[in-house]
């Protein structure tokens, strides 16, 4: 064994020697990697230092070792001719979101906070409903709760103290059976506590109840009543409200992931898809869109946030759409489009996005839903077509709605140029055809002169 480990050391000790990096780089490898002919000289300041690793970790010949590098390889490591493992760059969430800066999420949420507002507390207790009703559900049920046990404790002491001054929670009186309490069966704060919940919620056991001697006795019954019944109208509206809001049916409004660029009819046009995944339709649907970009003003006024209206619809003629399967929207890019002068190279440096707007009534409910969504610049595909994905179904004799194919695009030739552009080459190409077809013309004019002519000389 102990000639194994020296013969493993001294292997893997040769190998860490034999592991230099080259101070000056192959101009040969630079030529096939440029392509230009031209080789940078770059020059390394110095060797990189070799750590100094045990013989027996660095050993692949080991256990260890070889169970840990196939472990590396297993999770998506990859190795290089000589062995050696690398992982994986993969970004962080938090790289990924300061390089993709939007104003609205995929999923429809606005990347929006408010901050310093003035009397932000007292304005949402202004509007308590609605503050609870926005607010998360632990919350929600957390004064829900709070809302029931502090009544009841406030009255049990209310109970407790009209009890504790009419002498009814004395020994003597307590034990005297001639003794006429204001409420029956109250011997402490407890009984007092099991009351106030008995009358608030109207259960009645019958073991406690109020008598003739005492009258405020009589009028806080009354009021814990009137107060239990508010209590309870007030916190089941809240969860009714909560549970039936539409913003939960945006759930179920699908945008396609990416958005696309290709002719339609000969006109460059931006696509992109909507579905509804319920039977119940949105009715009244209609789609709005907007392109937020930074805008320099010519009075020289920064506007990050320059909001400008994308014309879109159905076929790119109206906004309302019969929304009963997935619909492609369709922004036509003409003259009054934002997007008239940008072409495919454009689109890689730009920087804008494009917040999608869907709204309807839902069927079943009655009230006004909106969903949202958004595209960044490398979120649209330029020269793709979104698949079809509704089919007729001959056995059933119903259209299916594959939704698998919802995402799925096509490439198709596109031109990689601007809409501007495009139009410029072919108002170009028509001008150059009108001037030929107009030298054809005048060429055949002047030769049936020219015979015209010889044939009244041969004439005369």
């Amino acid at each position: 064994m102990s000639d194994t480990n020296d013969s493993l050391q001294e292997s893997a000790l040769e190998e860490v020697k034999s592991e230099q990096v080259p101070e000056v780089c192959e101009d040969e490898q630079w030529e096939k990697l440029l392509g230009n002919g031209k080789a940078p000289s770059v020059v390394r300041s110095q060797q990189l230092p070799v750590p100094r690793v045990d013989a027996r970790r660095r050993s692949s010949a080991s256990i260890l070792g070889s169970l840990h590098k196939s472990l590396r390889i297993s999770i998506g490591a990859k190795a290089d001719a000589n062995g050696h493992v690398f992982s994986r760059y993969r970004q962080s969430r938090f790289n990924a979101r300061r390089i993709r800066k939007r104003v609205v999420f995929k999923h429809g949420d606005c990347n929006v906070v408010q901050g310093n507002v003035a009397k932000r507390r007292r304005r949402y207790l202004q509007d308590i409903f609605t503050t609870l009703v926005d607010a998360q559900w632990r919350w929600t049920l957390l004064v829900f709760s709070m809302n029931f046990v502090l009544s009841w404790l406030g009255f049990a002491i209310v109970w407790w103290l009209i009890g504790y001054s009419h002498g009814d929670l004395l020994a003597q009186n307590i034990n005297n059976q001639t003794w006429i309490p204001c409420v029956t069966n109250i011997n402490g704060f407890t009984s007092s506590f099991l009351f106030s919940v008995e009358t608030q919620h109207t259960i009645g056991f019958g073991g406690r109840t109020t008598t003739e001697e005492c009258p405020e006795a009589i009028f806080v019954m009354c009021l814990q009543s009137i107060t239990g019944v508010m209590i309870q109208a007030f916190m089941v509206g809240v969860v009714f409200a909560k549970l039936s809001r539409p913003k939960k049916r945006t759930q179920t409004l699908l945008f396609s992931r990416n958005a696309v660029i290709s002719h339609r009819d000969g006109v460059p046009c931006l696509m992109f898809r909507v579905g509804d995944m319920r039977k119940s339709h949105i009715i009244e649907a209609h789609v709005r869109s907007q392109l937020i970009k930074h805008k320099v003003t010519k009075e020289g006024e920064n506007l990050p946030f320059y909001q400008s209206e994308l014309k879109i619809g159905c076929d790119g003629e109206e906004d309302k759409i019969f929304f009963i399967w997935p619909t492609t929207i369709v922004h036509k890019i003409d003259e009054t489009s934002p997007l008239y002068n940008m072409s495919a190279t454009d689109l890689l440096r730009e920087r804008f996005e494009i917040v999608v707007i869907l709204e309807g009534v839902i069927e079943s409910t009655g009230m006004t839903t909106q969903a949202r969504s958004s595209y960044l610049p490398s979120e649209i595909l330029w020269g793709h077509r979104f698949q079809p994905l509704v089919s007729f179904k001959k056995e059933t004799g119903e259209y299916e709605v594959d939704y698998a194919l919802f995402n799925n695009t096509v490439e198709v030739d596109t031109p990689l140029c601007s809409a501007k552009q495009l139009d410029q080459h072919r108002t170009m190409f028509n001008h150059d055809l009108d001037l030929t077809t107009h030298c054809r013309r005048s060429r055949s004019f002047n030769n049936a002169i020219s015979n015209s002519t010889l044939m009244l000389e041969q004439l005369v």
